[in-house]
Parts: structure tokens; sequence; C-alpha cells
């Protein structure tokens, strides 16, 4: 019996450590440790509860406009507008948060999780003309081979063209993610942390000229999305079947629902499904975060707590472990009937010759983004229509005294939750329940691994020295652990310190 530990994860946002025992080959037993602690809940008492719609949003950078999102959806529950927003007010909320979807999905595949899979120093062979591959190839030809190494040795599989296919769109994906940031700052006037979504709805006016050049914007990325994006997720199943069979995972999926439409509906309806993709409704009070292995106690932050190994504490549903994230979101909605999606994932299921099932997988999750990232370009398409010029987008609303809300959305990796109480005009109190603390959580009161420690159990680690399947496991959770704050006096300081064994 040995033990691997990575830490930290390269290539996630934020900090994150593994370990992993490994027994004949196999992890029989993994543990997943964010190593900075969060704070901003305690940041935001006493303070006007309007700004948590701006502050949350430092809660990262990568994927800011989910956290104002959910913030505002508080904050109108609390001011009791729930349901008054004008439809441009829902429909540009809609645009920019999905344009961040977009900018963090692209990100991730090919800026992240990509290098996984593609061997991008094999483009010091290119013999083309294509200029954007020539000039990493001039680049490669100086010896100037980082940021791409140091890095593991991986088993890459795609052949030399497929390759350089692979390679040119990560650049590709550099120039297409600003195009979000862009077309995201249209609306939300500036990126990261937009200042357009509040309660109420959203500040920016709808004009003819912002209309046009959002959809510009657009047009481009869904073109990328749809012959880059989708079909390289998809080459990766042709290449690394084995991969759609690893990483399951809890096997259950849980979504709160998203971008809100006309009636009440939303284009994610929220709700649960497993491997039997059966769908079951989700009622937010099943909601509980455990502190059993965190080191947390009923006061708050206790660094050095026995049996703690995590600052992220260990979200339950009904004291069940879940999965969120763009998978969760795509089978919730194909088990609840959606035509759309059940279409879009029973034709990828039949070009690849798989199971449903399979997409229980670390391949499976990379699909399962792409094929949001081309839901969304199709969505966005028909709502950018449904502006209306000049027309209203945002309600005026008054500041009550007291009041409790709460605020449920999906941020890009998953479920994102924001309550907060409101007394004497402020904030009292205030949580944030995030995706990767669901998908990183550590064990429960019960003893049960989170999403990631249960995807690693029994993987097959041929080489303890290049944990290769680890790693790729990990990154197709797309975990985010930027939230953290160190334990740092104003003075930079340090207040404590402690061993983790």
């Amino acid at each position: 019996m040995s033990k691997i530990i990575i830490d930290p994860v390269t290539r996630v946002e934020g900090h994150l450590k593994i370990e992993a025992v490994v027994e004949a080959g196999r992890v029989k037993e993994a543990r997943s440790s964010g190593t900075l602690y969060r704070g901003l809940e305690q940041i935001l008492c006493h303070r006007d509860p309007r700004d948590a719609a701006r502050l949350t949003q430092r809660v990262c950078g990568v994927c800011p406009v989910a956290h104002s999102t959910a913030a505002s959806l508080a904050l109108d529950d609390a001011f009791g507008i729930t349901g008054q927003i004008p439809p441009n007010g829902r429909i540009l909320r809609n645009l920019i948060l999905a344009s961040n979807f977009l900018q963090s999905h692209i990100l991730h595949f090919y800026h992240l999780a990509a290098l996984d899979w593609l061997d991008i120093t094999e483009i010091a062979k290119y013999q083309g003309e294509d200029p954007e591959l020539r000039s990493v190839k001039q680049f490669l030809d100086r010896g100037a081979l980082e940021p791409f190494v140091p890095r593991y040795q991986y088993d890459w599989r795609l052949p030399v063209e497929l390759n350089r296919q692979f390679s040119l769109h990560y650049l590709q994906a550099l120039r297409i993610r600003r195009k979000t940031q862009e077309m995201l700052s249209v609306f939300g006037g500036k990126m990261p942390h937009q200042i357009a979504i509040v309660p109420g709805g959203v500040t920016t006016p709808v004009l003819a000229d912002k209309i046009t050049t959002f959809a510009w914007r657009l047009k481009e990325i869904r073109q990328f999305v749809e012959e880059a994006y989708l079909p390289d997720a998809l080459m990766l199943a042709r290449f690394y079947p084995d991969y759609l069979e690893i990483g399951s995972g809890c096997g259950k999926l849980l979504s709160y629902g998203a971008f809100a439409l006309e009636n009440g509906e939303k284009f994610y309806q929220a709700g649960r499904t497993s491997r039997n993709m059966q769908w079951q409704s989700f009622d937010a009070d099943g909601l509980k975060e455990e502190i059993a292995y965190s080191w947390y106690d009923d006061n708050g932050p206790l660094p050095g707590k026995q049996k703690g190994y995590s600052w992220i504490k260990s979200p339950r549903y009904q004291e069940e472990v879940y999965e969120v994230g763009p998978l969760a979101r795509i089978l919730v909605n194909y088990a609840a009937g959606s035509k759309t999606i059940k279409s879009r994932v029973d034709a990828i299921c039949k070009k690849l010759g798989i199971h449903i099932s399979s997409l229980f997988s670390t391949v499976g999750r990379h699909i399962a983004r792409a094929l949001e990232a081309s839901l969304l370009t199709e969505a966005m398409t028909k709502w950018i229509e449904e502006l209306e010029p000049e027309a209203p987008a945002c309600i005026s609303y008054s500041l009550p005294g007291e009041a409790e809300g709460i605020g449920l959305t999906e941020a890009p990796r998953g479920a994102l939750c924001h309550r907060l109480t409101i007394e004497s005009g402020k904030v009292k109190e205030y949580q944030l329940i995030v995706p990767t603390t669901w998908n990183a959580s550590p064990r429960d009161s019960k003893n049960q691994p989170g999403p990631i420690e249960q995807a690693l159990e029994e993987v097959k680690i041929a080489d303890e020295q290049n944990p290769v399947s680890i790693v790729r496991i990990i990154r197709s959770f797309d975990p985010c652990l930027a939230c953290a704050v160190h334990f740092l006096t104003l003075r930079g300081q340090k207040v404590g310190e402690f061993f983790v064994s």
C-alpha cells in the first residue's frame, strides 16, 4: 500500500490537494482537500444588502456573473419583487450569464484540460503554412517550452494531423475567449466583475447598436463551438474510449435550474437524476452543509481540527452525495423530458456507439460541457431577438428592514446557492454554497466520500510516479477553489500554521 499526494493540482482554479491511497495498482481511498480558507460570508455581514451583487463576484474572476446573478435573485426574493423583472431584464440576465458560461467552458476545455489529451509540443514538427501554428513552432524551436512543460508524460493517442488541428483550436480559443468577454461587456459593462445585474433586473439600456454588436460576436463564437469545440470533445471519446468508463463518481446528479424564460419556466429545469435516468424533484429545504471532516466547528473556522482535512464543507441533499455541473444540467433535463436535449444527447450516443450511462465518466463531462456550449449559443441567438429596444430592463423597489432571501441558479461549474438574512436594513447572515463545494467536498458524518473522491476510487494506476488518470479525472470536474482567502492579518503576518497529515 502506498500514497500518492498531488499538491497543488495544477491547471485548476485555486488550490486543491489530492491524496490517493493505492493498493494492488488501484486507488482504494481518496481525499480531496481545499487548502485555503474562504471567508466572503463574514465580509458581507453588517453591509448594505445591495452590496452582495457586487462583492460576491470577487469569489472568482472566471465565473463572477453567476454570483451576481445568485445574489440578485436572493435580493429579489428578500425585497419581494421576484416575478416582477421586466422581460428585457430577464433576457439580459440570461445573455450576460450565458456569455460567462461560454468563456468559462472554452477556457476549461482548451487551456486547462486539453493538455491532458493534446501534445502541443508536436507543433515543433509542423511544416505547413498556418500562421498561428508557425508562430508557435518558432516559439518551441527556440527551446521555450514553458508553460507547456514540465508536466506528466501522457499516453498521447491522437494521430498527427488531428493533434495539430486540436493545437490550432487551442490557439484559436484564446481569441474566441476574448470575444466572449467583449460580448459579455456589451450589456454587462465590463468583465470580470460585471456591473449591470442588480436586484430588480439589469441597469444597461437596450439599444439597437448594442444588440447588433452582441449578435455579431455571438455568431463567430457559435461557429467555433460547432466547428471546433464540440467535435474536439467528441474526438476524445473516439481515441480515449476507456475514459468513458472511468471516473464516474457518485452517480447522482443535481441541478437548481437556470436561465429564466416566460411564464416562470426555465431553460434548465431544476431536479435530480441518477444512472437510472429517472427525474426527481428538488426542494431547497433538503440542502445541508456538513463539517464532520472540514476545518470548522459550529462557531466558525477551526484550523487543526482533529479528523479535518479540508476548508471545503460537505453539501448534501437529503443526506446524499450529489455531483453538480454541466453533466448534471444536461442529464437532469434529459430525464425531465426536454425534447431538445434528449434529441441532441441521443444523437451523440448513437454517433459514438455508446449507452447514455457512459456519459457518467471523465470524457462524458467534457462532452456535456461542449454540448451545453452548443445549446446556449443556439438559445442566445433566439434571446437576443426577443429584446425590445428602449423598453425598461429594471424596476424600482423598497429596501426592507427585516427579510430573508434565497437565490438558486447555475454557475458554469454547477449548482449555486446564495442565502441572506437582513436585519435593521443590513446583512445579518450570508451563505454561499458553490459548485466545487459539492464536487470537491470531503467526507460527511456518514463517512460518505465526495464526488471527486468517489470518482477516483478503484481507478487503475499504471505508474505511481506518473498518475495521469488521476489528474484527468479531477480536471473533468473543472474544480474551482478560487473562492478561498488566506488566514492573514492586514499586514500579511501569519495568524497560525498547521500541518495536514
